[in-house]
């Protein structure tokens, strides 16, 4: 069976595309009694492989104002005098500290009728980085795991998750999908360089590898088995000539400025290197969206590193033709009252809020849904987390039905019910 797999892999990629490969094989295979379901899904996992898909999500956190971000009011009392300026989409306007937004809305689809029901911080992360609500029993794996799980090149000497700045990790999934952690973009990640020769630090996995055999004899196989998926995975990291990709200095000057001077700034360059050397998710977090006081200096400041950055990843993706197999997610954890409170400020608001998206097939120069002029409600399509996470999975080819077992042997969808907004693809 495998070598006939193998056999019609090669010939396809002689001469056929590969989504006609996938087609005329599937069909053939199944009705021929020669592939079985299971094999039929591993050769489309491997077609979504070959694809190259990737995800970088921008994360917002503290949850950021949609008045002072991508649905200003202007012209009501609640909109706190926040002057708007106009985009590439025609008659769509943004708050005025997003210029360079404004000038590549047309790869976007901007979502204005975000909806949620979780007001706190930590509870609403994990619920739209997971899925689901947080729970004493199970630790549930982040989309982005999720997505690595399907999608991304298990044999890849690099990271197939990495986190720029903490993120929530893998859950039940394991060690093979936890997040790559790095703290400061623009630097190699520490200790990823060898203190001895090659040789000796082999030698030495190899010592290490007979003293856990031994442990593994006395009735230690889960532990044994969990410590050698780490060291197996972070060897094979520092020993890749891949690990460049951490490097940022071979990009040009010009090109870094445009992102901007910024931890976020290099964190979107290197999310851009990284999904290039194929990485399939990162995430960049930004830190202090949180304004119950002082929100519009904050969110000026803010948007100050996030728009150049933001813009300058998806233009310099589209440059690369990397656009359409990348998808871009710009998001926090829910949005900020209407009402500014007596510091200056906006409390939390999860019954409506803005997010965004662009590449990955999703079709730009779009606004989705609405809110009330005084930004208190969702007036038109309202879309759920689980309608959000459902539409990135499908942009990926990622199927969000798919369950997998949890700790307490019950199976869990990668996407507990939402569907797709399907104006996304449309």
């Amino acid at each position: 069976m495998s070598s006939f797999i193998h056999e019609t892999v090669s010939l396809a990629r002689k001469r056929l595309s590969r989504r006609r490969f996938l087609h005329n094989v599937s069909a053939a295979g199944l009705a021929t009694g020669m592939l079985g379901f299971r094999d039929v899904m591993t050769l489309q996992a491997e077609e979504l492989r070959r694809q190259g898909k990737s995800m970088i999500l921008l994360w917002m956190a503290g949850g950021p104002s949609q008045m002072e971000t991508f649905d200003p009011k202007p012209k009501h009392e609640n909109g706190g005098g926040t002057r708007v300026i106009k985009t590439a989409i025609p008659g769509v306007q943004i708050a005025e500290d997003w210029s360079n937004m404004a000038s590549v809305m047309n790869e976007v689809a901007l979502i204005r009728s975000m909806t949620n029901k979780e007001g706190n911080h930590q509870r609403a992360t994990y619920q739209m980085h997971t899925g689901y609500v947080p729970s004493g029993s199970v630790k549930h794996p982040a989309i982005g795991s999720c997505i690595a799980q399907q999608i991304a090149d298990h044999d890849a000497e690099l990271p197939s998750v990495v986190s720029i700045g903490q993120t929530q990790g893998a859950g039940f999934l394991g060690v093979d999908y936890e997040p790559f952690n790095v703290n400061r973009p623009g630097t190699m990640p520490q200790n990823l360089a060898l203190t001895k020769p090659e040789q000796r630090y082999k030698r030495r996995l190899g010592l290490l590898g007979k003293l856990e055999g031994e442990f593994s004899n006395r009735g230690a196989q889960n532990q044994v088995r969990n410590h050698n998926q780490l060291y197996n995975k972070s060897s094979k990291l520092v020993l890749s000539p891949q690990t460049k990709a951490f490097d940022l200095s071979e990009e040009s000057e010009n090109l870094k400025a445009s992102y901007g001077d910024t931890d976020f700034g290099r964190g979107c360059l290197l999310a851009r290197r990284l999904v290039e050397s194929g990485v399939t998710f990162v995430e960049i977090r930004s830190n202090g969206w949180d304004t119950h006081q002082d929100n519009f200096s904050a969110v000026a400041n803010k948007a100050g590193e996030v728009d150049p950055a933001a813009a300058t990843l998806i233009k310099d993706l589209k440059e690369r033709g990397m656009l359409e197999n990348t998808l871009v997610v710009w998001s926090g954890e829910f949005g900020r009252s209407p009402k500014v409170n007596g510091r200056g400020g906006r409390d939390h608001f999860p019954v409506a809020f803005n997010s965004w998206m662009a590449g990955g097939g999703v079709k730009g120069g779009q606004v989705i849904g609405s809110t009330a002029k005084d930004g208190s409600s969702i007036e038109d399509r309202p879309v759920a987390v689980a309608d959000f996470l459902r539409s990135t999975c499908h942009s990926l080819g990622v199927d969000a039905s798919h369950e997998n077992i949890s700790p307490l042997g019950r199976p869990m969808k990668v996407v507990d019910g939402g569907e797709v907004v399907e104006e996304l693809f449309s």
